[in-house]
């Protein structure tokens, strides 16, 4: 019944298309004013245009033309392509802003060797390296998401001419990052034209769009009045939600003067744009308190005030007012010429194709598709299987199009992929920092860097390095085997330098030496799941020489070390599952591992058999805004080597907190955890989330055997507990917390990085 009445509305419209051509668009009659609405930038303050919408639609107020800047451009860009204020409300509440503006697709969909770096290295900086040159992030957030609700919600658009062919003809306004000069966008791909004008300097990347580079039309234009009165507006009804100078003492960072120049660039265009109004027009400015352009969560609370406002201005709006009838009359063309668009998209799909990748690998991912010839048009399969391409990691960034075939008439899909302006390299710099305010701590230095694309079937170089307390260097070649990418094989070598403390059952350190280890491997392994992120197999070999290297030795301990040296060999079996939606503070999944070696040690000529095997799990559940994330760690080896009795240690933040780092080791290990934590409802500078949380620990670790060092920590269980405030931020976690153990020490701690 919808189809055929959608039907009969588009025959309805044809008819009143012939009949009164000029009727194409919702244009007014000759005999009324032609009223303008302006929108201005404003970030996330642009969700009161909704109210503002939603109130000039209760004073009966017909818009002939839109025109907007920024989040002005995305609100009456998509209300001059036929959706209600109502529409818009229901959308901008139902989207999770936070996780839209994400600078990677959802981790679960990731592949595990994506989530493996993800949760081991807290990237401070991120650098491509293309034509001879470092190559920067042109955006600190991702737009990816964005685009593609913008294009769910334009697609109905893509075969007009021109703008003013919408329900209500529009313009939106961006700026040339070459020239400086404003671009006035009429006609050609609604949804880039909508990212375009929002594309804030240093938040988003700036959009390519016919030759141009372009940025947010803010800088240059930020309420187009002019733009409307080109168009041939009688009377303009200007609203301004841009956000207002901040005073002195919110400018003592680089942030904060880096915004309060972009405002006061924005704010001078505005008051050029106020001067052009007249006696005729009527400027808006919704009163919104302290919410800003980045009080995305806040989106209800934006629109109420909007609408507030739009309603405390009804008596302005009268003389804008249709009577009812004349109004209701307006609506309808409206939603007729909504209807059509909406009933010209194609039921069914005629061919699925992707473009901008070798035939070889278009084929590959072609297979991987959910969405397939004579599927139904669905905006959500087809995001999912964006989402599912980009997981592969062989690619940055995808669109998609409908595009007709010109002899039959039928239209398909398109998927379209982007090279990666970083190039085939990348650099992440990341630090590790941890201190217990009592002179003992130690800091790192991690670098690694990524070449990509190898070989056809997509072979990656990984190398890393690591300074400060522990000194490392790495490197593994990854390659696929076949061109399904399923199975994989992975050569590796490092090497490790490490410093280590035992202590005595008092926790009083007892001896420091350092610890050597050179190690290869080769494994072979198996991607789980139909689209490979639901975890890894590995099966490989692995070889290391290792020696322990004596720097100090207390003589009352009444223990002797001496410099060892050994060499290790092994059959190697490795299995992670990792579902967990983030890498730090997650809110719901789970992570499992379990790595199990069987092979020999050879201390000079005397071989010793072990079996070796390390479990985790980790399991996080979330009610509301509470959280709690259970954790357990298991570890066990059959034998050692004298150097090595603290195979498996304990200690630290969070791996029992209130000991020192390695202060309870041996050959075997228990350790249970149950954190808690809950957000916390600020966002100060560069911190993504805050957070209020504690933990109760408790665990145990001890050496077999004459091999124990005296005194050391018997199969003894211990309690340990925190309580912090952290924080998910741009350089990786942080936590600054209170640890407290009854048999260790009770204290601050601070840590930047994994714990």
């Amino acid at each position: 019944m919808p189809l055929l009445l959608n039907r009969l509305l588009l025959g309805l419209w044809a008819f009143v298309g012939c009949c009164l051509p000029g009727l194409a668009a919702a244009s007014p009659p000759a005999e009324r004013p032609v009223t303008a609405l302006v929108l201005s930038g404003g970030g996330a303050r642009g969700f009161a245009h909704v109210g503002v919408l939603k109130a000039l639609e209760e004073a009966r107020v017909p818009v002939d033309m839109v025109v907007g800047t920024s989040m002005g451009a995305i609100i009456g860009g998509l209300y001059a392509s036929g959706m209600s204020p109502a529409e818009l409300e229901r959308e901008i509440l139902a989207v999770d802003w936070n996780a839209l503006f994400s600078a990677r697709v959802p981790r679960p969909t990731l592949s595990q060797r994506q989530k493996e770096e993800d949760f081991n290295f807290s990237a401070v900086l991120q650098l491509g390296f293309r034509d001879g040159q470092f190559v920067l992030p042109s955006g600190a957030v991702s737009s990816r998401s964005l685009e593609l609700l913008l294009r769910r919600y334009t697609l109905h658009t893509r075969d007009l001419a021109d703008f003013d062919e919408l329900p209500i003809p529009f313009r939106a306004v961006a700026t040339d990052m070459v020239s400086g000069e404003a671009v006035l966008l009429r006609q050609g791909d609604l949804a880039a034209a909508l990212r375009a004008s929002m594309s804030v300097p240093g938040v988003f990347a700036p959009l390519e769009w016919e030759g141009r580079l372009l940025g947010d039309g803010g800088l240059v234009n930020n309420l187009p009045v002019d733009v409307a009165r080109q168009m041939g507006a009688d009377r303009i009804i200007a609203v301004n939600i841009g956000t207002p100078l901040a005073n002195r003492d919110s400018l003592d960072s680089v942030i904060g003067i880096t915004l309060q120049m972009i405002n006061i660039l924005t704010e001078q265009n505005v008051q050029r744009a106020t001067a052009l109004l007249t006696h005729d027009d009527l400027l808006l400015q919704p009163q919104l308190g302290n919410l800003t352009s980045a009080s995305f969560d806040q989106a209800e609370e934006l629109v109420r005030l909007g609408l507030r406002y739009g309603e405390s201005v009804a008596a302005s709006l009268e003389r804008f007012a249709l009577p009812a009838d004349d109004y209701q009359a307006w609506q309808a063309q409206r939603r007729l010429r909504h209807a059509a668009l909406l009933d010209s998209l194609p039921q069914s799909l005629a061919f699925v194709q992707i473009e901008g990748a070798p035939p070889q690998q278009a084929q590959r991912l072609q297979r991987r598709l959910d969405v397939q010839p004579g599927t139904p048009l669905a905006a959500d399969a087809v995001e999912s299987d964006i989402k599912r391409l980009l997981a592969l990691d062989e690619t940055r960034r995808i669109d998609y199009r409908l595009q007709r075939e010109p002899a039959s008439g039928q239209e398909g899909l398109i998927y379209t992929l982007s090279d990666n302006p970083a190039g085939l390299h990348q650099f992440r710099i990341g630090l590790d920092l941890r201190t217990d305010f009592q002179g003992l701590g130690d800091f790192n230095l991690r670098l690694s860097h990524t070449r990509r694309d190898l070989t056809t079937l997509g072979a990656q170089l990984r190398s890393r390095l690591e300074l400060g307390a522990t000194v490392s260097a790495g490197t593994e070649w990854f390659q696929p085997l076949g061109h399904d990418r399923q199975w994989f094989s992975s050569l590796y070598a490092e090497h490790e330098l490490r410093k280590i403390e035992w202590f005595d059952s008092d926790g009083d350190p007892f001896a420091l030496f350092r610890r050597r280890t050179s190690r290869i491997g080769l494994d072979l392994g198996w991607h789980l799941g139909r689209t490979n992120h639901a975890g890894d197999l590995r099966i490989g070999v692995l070889g290391a020489r290792r020696q322990s290297l004596p720097d100090y030795v207390n003589d009352t301990a009444g223990f002797s070390l001496t410099p060892i040296h050994w060499t290790e060999a092994a059959m190697r079996l490795a299995w992670v599952a990792d579902q967990l939606d983030r890498a730090h503070f997650p809110t719901s999944g789970y992570r499992y591992t379990l790595d199990l070696q069987q092979g020999h040690y050879r201390v000079l000529a005397q071989k010793t058999d072990f079996v070796r095997w390390n479990l985790t799990a980790q399991q996080v559940y979330s009610h509301g805004p509470h959280t709690w994330n259970a954790y357990m760690r298991l570890a066990s080896s059959s034998a050692v080597a004298a150097g090595a009795v603290d195979e498996y240690a304990l200690g630290g933040f969070h791996n029992l907190s209130g000991y020192r780092l390695g202060q309870l080791a041996g050959n075997r290990l228990a350790l249970l955890r149950l954190g808690y934590y809950q957000r916390l409802p600020y966002q100060p500078g560069l911190v993504r989330s805050l957070f209020a949380g504690g933990s109760l620990e408790a665990g145990t670790a001890w050496t077999d055997g004459a091999l124990a060092p005296p005194g050391s920590a018997q199969r003894r269980w211990r309690l340990g507990s925190s309580l912090y405030i952290g924080a998910d931020t741009g350089i990786g976690p942080l936590y600054l917390g209170i640890v407290h153990a009854p048999r260790g020490y009770t204290g601050l701690y601070f840590v930047l990085g994994r714990p």
